[in-house]
């Protein structure tokens, strides 16, 4: 989720402090793909060394692999947060470390329900478009009843997976079961979800253009780079269940 690092205090810290070149809309969007192509490469990378196989991928460390993106991607995040100014080293290792974990989570949904992770690369990049285009068209707007409802809808979310995330720490696995069903509830819960992943979009695209016109320092760009791959992420994985639940009630 995105919003913490594209908070206004994020950019207030260093906008107007640039004493070279300065953060743009183009450079963003540059780095942005580059993040992106950078996720592709080991994503691909670790689906064909596990021979999109589950069982021979648990038989041959794909735990590892999967843990080790987890934690390389975490700790990276967490360092570009406080110290912005090392985003144009760090954002690459963040997105290659996604790709890992992106890569053997889809080969397992793709073992599954074959054919569900380009439909859902297909529907994420497509909703990102959308968002694009409303936000162009000024058709959304980030006013400030619309970031107020984003921010502490997202607050929600995040407290919601971190219940279920300590529930499951302590065999306490109801909630998770029941996220992880196929009943309309949780199907409903899932579209909630990836309703709000969809409209931090929104929020993203609007904290990016005003802080390029702020003069942000140009390595904001990576940073704010790392901030919309990991929006598209937590969508790509919220559409991912989504169609899977209702693969599974066929």
């Amino acid at each position: 989720m995105s919003s913490p690092l594209f908070s206004e205090k994020a950019f207030k810290a260093v906008a107007g402090t640039s004493y070279g070149d300065s953060m743009t809309l183009r450079g963003t969007v540059d780095k942005s793909i580059l993040l992106f192509l950078t996720l592709l490469v080991p994503a691909v990378w670790i689906w064909n060394k596990m021979g999109s196989d589950p069982e021979y991928a648990m038989n041959n460390g794909i735990q590892s692999y999967m843990w080790g993106g987890i934690i390389i991607g975490l700790i990276s995040i967490l360092v570009i947060t406080f110290k912005k100014e090392w985003s144009p080293y760090l954002a690459p290792v963040y997105a290659a470390a996604q790709g890992v974990v992106l890569g053997s989570i889809s080969m397992f949904f793709e073992a599954m329900f074959p054919g569900i992770v380009m439909q859902a690369v297909g529907i994420t990049l497509g909703i990102f478009a959308l968002m694009l285009a409303a936000y162009k068209t000024g058709v959304l707007r980030a006013t400030p009843l619309f970031t107020k409802v984003i921010y502490m809808a997202t607050a929600g979310v995040a407290i919601f997976y971190l219940v279920m995330w300590i529930g499951n720490m302590f065999g306490a696995t109801g909630l998770s079961s029941f996220y992880g069903g196929n009943s309309m509830f949780s199907i409903g819960l899932s579209v909630v979800i990836a309703g709000i992943a969809s409209f931090n979009f929104i929020l993203d695209f609007n904290f990016i253009e005003e802080n390029a016109k702020a003069g942000a320092p140009k390595y904001m760009e990576w940073y704010s780079g790392v901030a919309l791959l990991a929006t598209l992420i937590w969508l790509y994985i919220e559409i991912l269940r989504l169609l899977a639940k209702l693969q599974s009630r066929d």
